[in-house]
């Protein structure tokens, strides 16, 4: 993980919340809640947990964090109910599932991968953890300084899903190792070619002084540990909801929604011969879904679990027929002298999109 930091305030937030007013021009009416203005911080590639496992509020307030749960004390040492958080081993090999069968807890964490943390070299496994971490969260500072990179979790769509294993919280390493950010479509040989680790069960100590700013920020204005992103998945698809309260698709030059390339649509159902790495995913081929098609792979594992909530899906899943949405990042659609950016087999970015 990339250390926390003021990643961005799009351009939305900022409209929201500087509007200057002419001279000239009547006072604003108030508005009906104490709401005057919205600023949206969004922290990359960092879960609540990761960042605020230990906060604790104010007097008055709730959070629901890994310290109120007991699982981890508020030294960052494992509390009452670490076995809460324990990681399990599974089995899928057929089609893609969120609650494949589980196996077996692992015995300890495998050891954090460094990924692509700035000054440590790329993709293996990080000396400056143990390899031998008990099985669940550890503090990520106990072993490495607050301002020094670690490893970048897996964060796309259908791996989340998975890893969330409808509820249990229970698969994130299994999914991470199994399948990882879907390696180019090149299954790996053992486990530690996701280059991934453990590194997803990393947390900051926000109780003993980590990540100050987003603490400061949460005590001086609002928190929600009730909502997290929009979208299960990388940043670029979760950016795009934010300023526009929908997703992007896969249009052609007309505005009209197609196809896109075949290398370019998700299948998380299993290659043969492997425990659960996906078919077609990885940045450079899987990013887009047919979700109004339930026979599309994936689609109608999430779409049951999603219909057996109490609160169901908004127009049942609000998706368009035969539009692929990106769920995973691109590429901008265009180029940085406005020209639109090239589209293909080859080129991984958005295409122009209709709003």
């Amino acid at each position: 993980m990339r250390r926390p930091s003021l990643f961005s305030v799009t351009a939305l937030s900022a409209m929201l919340a500087w509007h200057p007013m002419p001279a000239s021009a009547e006072p604003v009416a108030r508005t009906a809640t104490p709401i005057e203005h919205v600023i949206v911080i969004v922290g990359e590639n960092h879960s609540f947990d990761n960042l605020f496992a230990t906060y604790k509020p104010k007097h008055g307030q709730t959070v629901r964090n890994l310290l109120s749960e007991g699982i981890v004390n508020a030294d960052g040492t494992p509390g009452p109910n670490f076995g809460k958080a324990a990681q399990w081993q599974a089995s899928d090999t057929d089609v893609y599932r969120l609650d494949p069968t589980k196996t077996q807890p692992y015995a300890t964490l495998p050891q954090p991968n460094t990924t692509y943390a700035n000054g440590q070299p790329p993709c293996v496994p990080d000396q400056r953890f143990p390899a031998n971490l008990p099985n669940g969260p550890f503090q990520n500072t106990k072993y490495v300084p607050y301002d020094s990179y670690t490893g970048d979790p897996v964060h796309r769509f259908f791996q989340m899903w998975q890893q969330v294993d409808k509820g249990q919280h229970d698969l994130f390493t299994w999914v991470a190792q199994t399948v990882g950010i879907g390696g180019q479509n090149v299954p790996p040989t053992t486990p530690a070619d996701t280059y991934q680790g453990g590194v997803q069960m990393g947390f900051y100590n926000m109780h003993t002084g980590d990540v100050p700013y987003f603490k400061k920020l949460a005590r001086e204005y609002a928190i929600s540990d009730n909502y997290h992103q929009a979208i299960m998945g990388g940043t670029g698809a979760n950016f795009i909801s934010i300023g526009t309260a929908g997703d992007a698709a896969f249009y052609n030059t007309n505005g009209t929604p197609t196809m896109p390339p075949a290398n370019q649509i998700e299948n998380p159902d299993p290659m043969p011969g492997t425990n659960n790495f996906y078919k077609q995913d990885g940045y450079a081929g899987g990013s887009y879904v047919n979700c109004a098609d339930p026979t599309q792979p994936g689609v109608s594992a999430i779409m049951n679990d999603l219909n057996t909530q109490p609160n169901k899906p908004f127009n049942g899943g609000n998706c368009a027929a035969d539009t692929y949405y990106l769920v995973n990042n691109y590429g901008p659609g265009y180029n940085p002298d406005g020209t639109p950016a090239p589209l293909g087999p080859t080129h991984f970015t958005l295409p122009p999109q209709t709003m």
